[in-house]
């Protein structure tokens, strides 16, 4: 059972909640700002659907889309934008946990949510994970699948395991992370031609692989409740 937590706060005052200030944060983001930290969107009926910028997210909640979820010991707590700002005011002047992440306006500071739930949305994403780079790279821990090699995503490449000289797809089982050292020295050659086992055999993955490298966050853990038995290929922008 969703339970809402009432605070009282003399911003209850108002009709609709005065959030000029976090639509002036907004501009000219930093890319280390909170504004970009994900936030989980799950539609109407509960159910995992998106993974948004913080940004985007406030946008959903000022414009009254969206409610924020809290997920504590267990329980889910609902929040309008209202009272999420007021909770937040609340919690500004006690101790801050570290997991926190908060955007500083002018007049107050506002916790970002790591949860927010669309009121009308009820529909769910596409099943089919995409296949592109970020999603190969992030499959692989971007470490290159012949020599271990660790890297950024600049410093790595895709190799095609048979090449598509001779007859190579683009396909999950055939796509590896790969240096660029490793992915010249093997050219257009097979594995097992240029004497290079892979270290583990590509599959294509049960669940977004983007999704799977933020639950190992800590401040991402609370998705965990929503995304146990959700859609998989829940989009990550």
């Amino acid at each position: 059972m969703c339970q809402s937590v009432d605070v009282p706060c003399p911003l209850r005052k108002r009709s609709r909640p005065d959030f000029s200030m976090i639509q002036a944060a907004q501009h000219n983001i930093n890319p280390n700002s909170p504004l970009t930290k994900r936030v989980l969107v799950l539609n109407r009926l509960y159910m995992a659907v998106r993974i948004v910028p913080a940004r985007r997210a406030f946008q959903l909640l000022c414009k009254n889309l969206a409610e924020v979820i809290a997920v504590e010991d267990g329980r889910y707590y609902n929040y309008d934008f209202s009272t999420w700002m007021e909770l937040g005011i609340l919690q500004a002047s006690e101790e801050q946990d570290d997991n926190d992440d908060w955007v500083q306006t002018v007049r107050f500071a506002i916790p970002v949510p790591r949860v927010v739930r669309l009121l009308t949305y009820d529909r769910l994403p596409q099943r089919q994970i995409k296949l592109n780079r970020r999603n190969i790279m992030a499959r692989d821990h971007h470490t290159c699948q012949y020599c271990e090699y660790q890297g950024s995503s600049s410093h790595l490449t895709i190799d095609h395991i048979v090449p598509r000289s001779k007859g190579g797809k683009d396909t999950w089982t055939n796509l590896a992370t790969a240096c660029k050292k490793c992915n010249s020295r093997k050219g257009g050659r097979t594995p097992e031609q240029a004497n290079m086992p892979l270290l583990h055999p590509p599959k294509k993955p049960r669940i977004n692989p983007m999704v799977t490298a933020r639950l190992r966050v800590e401040r991402y853990e609370c998705w965990n409740v929503f995304l146990k038995n959700a859609n998989w290929a829940v989009d990550v922008r």
